[in-house]
Parts: C-alpha cells; sequence; structure tokens
C-alpha cells in the first residue's frame, strides 16, 4: 500500500521529483529520463513508471529552467529515441517469449487469447500501434503483443516510429508552451489527472463496443 502511495505521488507530483533531479544530476538527467521512458515502453513489467505526465513535467521544465540543463530539443529527440527503441525491444522480448507464454499451462495464458489477439491486430493492423500510444498501460503491453501475435516487424516498425514520435512530441511540446501558465503551475495535480483521464477514454469506448458485441451475441 505504502508503494501505491508512493507512486501515485510521484506521478501527481513529477514536477518536483524532476526537479530534484536537475538539481542533483544536472545533464545526466536526459539519461535518466530516458531509462525511464525506454522501461515504461520496452519492459512489460514497469507499465506503472510515470509517461505522460513526465514528458509533459520535462516539456514544462525545460521552458522554465534558467539555467539551460534542460533544453527542449534535445529532451524532445532523446524522449523520441527512448520511446522507439523502447517499443521495439518489447516487440522482440514478445516475439521470442511469448508464443510458448501460450502454451496453456497457465490458466491465464490461454492459446485462444493468442489467436483473438492475432485477428484483432489482423482487423486493426497499425492503428493499435498508434492509439495505444496514448492510453497508460495499454503501451505498455502493445508492443508485446503485437510481437506474440507475428505481427511483421517491418510493419510495427512504421508504426512504432510514427506513434512515438507523435506522443513525445505533444506531451513535451504542451508541456513546454502551456506548463508554465500559472493557472496550470498551481493546479499541476488537477492537469495531470485531467491528462490520465483523457487518455484512459479509448480503453472505456473500447470496453463498452465489446460489451456491447458481446451482449448482441
Amino acid at each position: 500500500m505504502d508503494l501505491i502511495k508512493q507512486l501515485v505521488d510521484i506521478v501527481l507530483h513529477v514536477d518536483k521529483y524532476l526537479v530534484q533531479l536537475i538539481q542533483q544530476f544536472g545533464v545526466l538527467t536526459y539519461v535518466i529520463l530516458f531509462g525511464i521512458i525506454f522501461c515504461e515502453t520496452g519492459l512489460v513489467v514497469t507499465p506503472f513508471l510515470p509517461g505522460d505526465s513526465l514528458l509533459f513535467a520535462a516539456g514544462a521544465l525545460s521552458a522554465a529552467d534558467t539555467s539551460n540543463t534542460l533544453q527542449v530539443v534535445p529532451l524532445w529527440i532523446v524522449m523520441c529515441i527512448a520511446a522507439v527503441l523502447g517499443d521495439s525491444v518489447n516487440y522482440a522480448i514478445g516475439r521470442r517469449i511469448g508464443p510458448r507464454a501460450f502454451d496453456g499451462t497457465n490458466r491465464f495464458l490461454k492459446p485462444e487469447y493468442l489467436k483473438k489477439t492475432e485477428d484483432f491486430y489482423a482487423k486493426h493492423g497499425g492503428k493499435t500501434i498508434i492509439l495505444a500510444r496514448f492510453v497508460p498501460i495499454v503501451r505498455t503491453f502493445a508492443p508485446f503483443v503485437a510481437g506474440v501475435g507475428n505481427m511483421a516487424y517491418s510493419k510495427f516498425f512504421s508504426f512504432n516510429v510514427i506513434g512515438g514520435i507523435a506522443w513525445v512530441s505533444l506531451f513535451v511540446w504542451m508541456g513546454y508552451l502551456f506548463g508554465n501558465i500559472p493557472f496550470v503551475k498551481a493546479n499541476f495535480e488537477l492537469v495531470i489527472i485531467g491528462i490520465i483521464l483523457v487518455s484512459v477514454v479509448p480503453i472505456g469506448i473500447e470496453w463498452m463496443k465489446a460489451r456491447r458485441e458481446k451482449n448482441n451475441a
């Protein structure tokens, strides 16, 4: 419970933690931010790491940082690379170990789930990879599932690049342009909550559609 509270506090007050990182580590902050975004997108076991809020806060601080330690263009480039590499590694993990995880011995990973995943990606294709970038938790699992479902890497990579750049660009530049408006600074927690709520709207829509289709069937 304490760990959950701490994670929630980090997400909601990521701007304050980021200021501490800049003060303590200087330009090495780029490396730390790279690692966080890479792990959040690249490792199935770390979907709890801050993504949207971190990018937004980093963009805002790059505009406010008088020491010029954190600059928006290098930040944007580093974060784009981290996002694309993270998804590529996640895909590779799914491609290598995913199918074996669905051998029927695990009651939570049934072979029919894999078949449904393959059918889903066959139907929706790259749109899934791009849209998943903007949904917390889902963006961590989407590339893994794409690897499990044997989506062609050339196809996956193109959508990975588009989705990764679009995701990073939206939040970094939105933070850079709007993060230092007095109202936003004074209500940063509410802004982050708003970003999270907007991000999970696609999950709610898909859930309702799935429920409707199931009821109709």
